[in-house]
């Protein structure tokens, strides 16, 4: 039996796949974002960074520190060639969090002029929060990407306003706090 809040994440991170604007086909059938690279903006790596993996190197006490459990592992990609790799975690009564290495970089993120875009840095490094969801529940969701070589750290957060724990609380600013955590832990070469 699969439990309402991984229904409710498992749902979050279907619809949350959607980084960058328009559609396309993928290999699984499913609608996914279509990259968008040109000579004259920032281009696409191949793959994604692999100094760090998010399912491994992720501290359990900033796990703990969140509450957040039930790790599933998830490798997506889209026809234009964005790959995420890296895992969801959900907090029972709060928020899903899917944290992913990624090929997109913050400046191609930048470039997508997404609602509500936020740059700041986290330990040395340039970030950017975003909303990239439309309708209603653009206020649910946050997705914020770190800089890395290659790409970025990409936390893309569910918080729906039904959940008790941490639905008054703004999604950006939710993945913030959980990205301060899990950035220290970023190799100085990643």
């Amino acid at each position: 039996m699969v439990s309402r809040g991984k229904l409710v994440v498992a749902s979050a991170f279907a619809v949350g796949v959607v980084v960058l604007a328009g559609c396309g086909s993928s290999t699984s059938g499913d609608a996914k974002p279509v990259a968008s690279t040109t000579s004259a903006g920032p281009s696409l790596a191949a793959n994604v960074p692999n100094s760090y993996d998010p399912c491994k190197d992720v501290l359990q006490d900033v796990l703990d520190s969140e509450k957040l459990q039930n790790k599933h592992p998830v490798d997506d990609s889209s026809s234009g060639g964005v790959r995420w790799v890296g895992c969801q975690w959900v907090r029972s009564n709060g928020y899903g969090v899917s944290i992913r290495t990624t090929n997109l970089t913050v400046d191609l993120v930048r470039s997508r002029n997404f609602p509500e875009a936020t740059e700041f840095t986290i330990n040395g490094r340039r970030a950017i929060s975003t909303r990239q969801f439309d309708g209603p529940s653009i206020k649910e969701a946050c997705t914020l990407n770190v800089e890395m070589k290659g790409g970025s750290l990409d936390f893309n957060l569910n918080n729906p306003p039904s959940r008790r724990d941490t639905g008054s609380i703004d999604s950006c600013v939710l993945a913030r706090g959980l990205a301060e955590k899990v950035v220290p832990s970023l190799p100085a070469t990643a």
